[in-house]
């Protein structure tokens, strides 16, 4: 890809990329960092210049990871003979497209990077086949034909967070998806405003309730019907994006432990970070919010819609609700999780795996990202090549055996990693 680039620039082209790869990064012959956080924190150009300018700017989030000197931590290693002292998931396969019969070992309770490069097989192995083999398990259901057995006791659940869209409709945001925006409505309805003009919990409903906008139906936008060219969307004109009618804007709610008196649709275009502190006094609101901070979603506001957000932000949405939970029976799959993340997004991704893991959870990731596969407690690596020169196991082992096997592009990769 970066030949490709410097090619088009060779021709006389600019190339402008959004990106936070490193190895991309350090090709750049100019950076444009902006930050220093998401979301509010964030907006501004906090340096810019050549490579060598980038990572001497102390202002820059970025300079430490292109120099090494900062890198994604890396937790405890578990010793090799004590790998598979959890368990183990077993895999036999036999052939599919491009991939060559398999026997996969899967250590349970660790972090399992699959790795390769493009098509060498990792989403048939672990989608078409690990995934629909585990479902059949569960459910004393007959195999996939190409699964010749999988053996997994103790495994009652598997759960793919994947980075497909949360649904398509405009309605669902941040709040409802969290299961956030019902308690809400509750609290407002306990208000002394609400009870004075005779106000229910379903009322703050933006989808069927009375205080919704009448212009928009509580959508917040509106579609113009152009003639002869595509509808347009805009923001409704009437409730300003909120989906609440003017009425909303009278019941007001004061936090208990202080602080200022807040509406609903205040709180609904407020960002987690700054819900939390005018929710400190609602615990089961807090509790919910705080689990999209720790997952690194601080930044959203409570009414972005879901379909509006990222592949990895949806990932991490969808993760919420499995929190905290006890989850010895369950394998969680992640493919390519880190896509648009920054490294210090990794990290924080890094720790929600850790939370799984610490919880019981056997967590195994598609992923091609440095970072993650070098905090991995045990790597499998697909290929040597994508297509029919792929589809097969090169290597199996932790980080450390990875960069040992010289068949492995992983390896290579990773024993240049810095």
């Amino acid at each position: 890809m970066t030949g490709v680039m410097k090619d088009l620039v060779a021709d006389g082209n600019s190339v402008v990329l959004v990106d936070h790869d490193i190895h991309v990064l350090s090709e750049a012959d100019w950076l444009i960092e902006l930050g220093p956080e998401a979301g509010a924190g964030g907006g501004t150009v906090i340096a810019q210049g050549t490579l060598a300018e980038v990572e001497k700017d102390p202002a820059s989030r970025i300079g430490g990871f292109l120099t090494g000197r900062t890198a994604v931590r890396v937790g405890k290693r578990i010793p090799p003979d004590q790998m598979f002292s959890l368990g183990t998931i077993r895999l036999s396969t036999s052939e599919i497209h491009t991939v060559k019969p398999l026997e996969a070992d899967f250590p349970k309770g660790r972090l399992i990077a699959v790795t390769g490069v493009s098509g060498s097989g990792k989403t048939t192995m672990i989608l078409e086949s690990l995934i629909p083999a585990l479902e059949a398990s569960v459910r004393k259901t007959r195999l996939p034909e190409h699964v010749k057995a999988v053996s997994a006791d103790g495994i009652a659940q598997v759960k793919l967070i994947d980075a497909a869209p949360i649904g398509i409709n405009v309605r669902s945001t941040v709040a409802t998806y969290a299961d956030v925006h019902e308690e809400l409505r509750k609290v407002y309805a306990r208000t002394a405003d609400a009870k004075e003009r005779k106000y229910k919990a379903g009322d703050f409903s933006y989808n069927t309730g009375k205080l919704r906008c009448p212009t928009c139906d509580g959508t917040g936008t509106i579609t113009l019907d152009v003639q002869f060219l595509p509808d347009v969307k805009i923001t409704c004109p009437d409730c300003g994006g909120s989906r609440y009618a003017k009425e909303a804007g009278f019941i007001r709610r004061t936090p208990k432990k202080g602080g200022r008196a807040c509406t609903l649709p205040e709180l609904m275009d407020m960002s987690i970070d700054e819900a939390l502190a005018a929710c400190a006094d609602l615990p089961l609101v807090a509790r919910r919010l705080g689990v999209l901070k720790e997952l690194g979603l601080g930044y959203l506001t409570l009414g972005e819609e879901t379909p509006s957000l990222s592949g990895g932000e949806a990932q991490r949405l969808k993760l919420a609700s499995e929190m905290g939970k006890g989850q010895a029976d369950a394998v969680f799959v992640f493919d390519e999780p880190t896509i648009g993340l920054h490294p210090l997004d990794v990290e924080t991704l890094l720790h929600v795996f850790e939370r799984l893991i610490e919880n019981g959870a056997t967590v195994i990731v598609i992923e091609h990202d440095l970072d993650v596969i070098r905090n991995a407690d045990y790597v499998i690596d697909m290929g040597p090549e994508g297509g029919v020169a792929g589809g097969r196991i090169v290597a199996a082992g932790t980080p450390e055996e990875i960069c040992k096997c010289k068949r492995s592009k992983t390896g290579m990769y990773l024993r240049c990693f810095k």
